[in-house]
């Protein structure tokens, strides 16, 4: 397992750019995204400056990485047991003995939480250029707000080797413990950072080498791994509903879709997350 990572929401470009004009997902046309649970949205209740992290994944993970600070960690009998076949004591806070009633009642009763709490701080990020020094493509997402989708796309971005993802700071979802529940472990491995407007850090991207692919179900042109294999990729995904936006758009390097067996009306009817995890394995195709 690569070494753990630490992230906070930070700045990696300047000012938002002018209203941009969207352009189209993998989303039927028409189809808007299904908006998170409120639960999802909001989180549970935490103090200032802390989030809850919740499912025996998320949990062992974040106990596991020395750069996470801890809190307060609530465990039920059952989670403590499974909780201790993961990773072996002794753990960097000792746990509190809970019901998981009281954990229904504390995170919500809609909260898969598998018995487990723990309150921590949010990650602090390193700088963009000591994610380029990890080895692997970068993952741009261009206001993907679904928690549950940055957080699938962080998890098929440690199964693919990719060296971090890189969310807008504004219409995209804070550290959660939905997101950390869906990246099942990937938060405190894959650096997550912020940019304040997208089209500055492809700029930046660009400079430091990488070549920048926009998906596009739209685009003539296929993502091919094996043609790309050269080069040091920045993948960008738009948002769930509308997709990469026009300026986004203009600054690839390229656009590319994917291949599918059902033809472009089966890649259309695949979220931003599957659409990720797709194109990251073509991407580490090499014949």
């Amino acid at each position: 397992m690569k070494p753990p990572h630490s992230h906070r929401p930070g700045h990696a470009a300047g000012r938002p750019p002018q209203a941009e004009r969207p352009a189209r997902d993998f989303r039927p046309r028409g189809q808007a995204p299904a908006p998170p649970p409120a639960a999802a949205r909001r989180g549970p209740e935490a103090p200032r400056g802390a989030v809850w992290l919740y499912g025996l994944h998320a949990v062992a993970a974040a106990l596991a990485n020395p750069a996470r600070r801890l809190r307060r960690l609530l465990l039920t009998e059952e989670a403590e047991a499974a909780l201790v076949s993961r990773l072996a004591p002794p753990w960097a806070i000792a746990g509190e003995r809970t019901e998981r009633a009281r954990l229904d009642q504390m995170l919500g009763r809609d909260i898969v939480h598998q018995g487990a709490a723990l309150l921590a701080d949010p990650l602090a990020p390193p700088p963009l250029a000591q994610v380029l020094d990890r080895p692997g493509p970068v993952l741009v997402l261009d206001q993907v707000n679904d928690p549950r989708n940055v957080g699938a796309i962080l998890r098929s971005a440690a199964a693919f080797g990719a060296a971090g993802v890189i969310t807008q700071e504004r219409n995209a979802p804070e550290e959660t413990g939905a997101l950390a529940k869906a990246a099942s472990g990937a938060l405190e491995t894959v650096p997550l950072l912020r940019a304040v407007n997208i089209a500055r850090t492809l700029v930046a991207l660009k400079a430091a080498g990488c070549w920048t692919v926009g998906l596009d179900a739209a685009a003539r042109t296929p993502l091919d791994g094996p043609a790309l294999a050269a080069r040091r990729v920045a993948l960008v995904l738009g948002s769930e509903g509308e997709g990469l936006r026009r300026l986004t758009r203009d600054t690839c390097d390229e656009l590319a879709g994917i291949v599918l067996p059902g033809g472009r009306g089966a890649l259309d009817s695949l979220n931003v997350s599957a659409a990720a995890s797709i194109a990251l394995y073509e991407l580490v195709r090499r014949a």
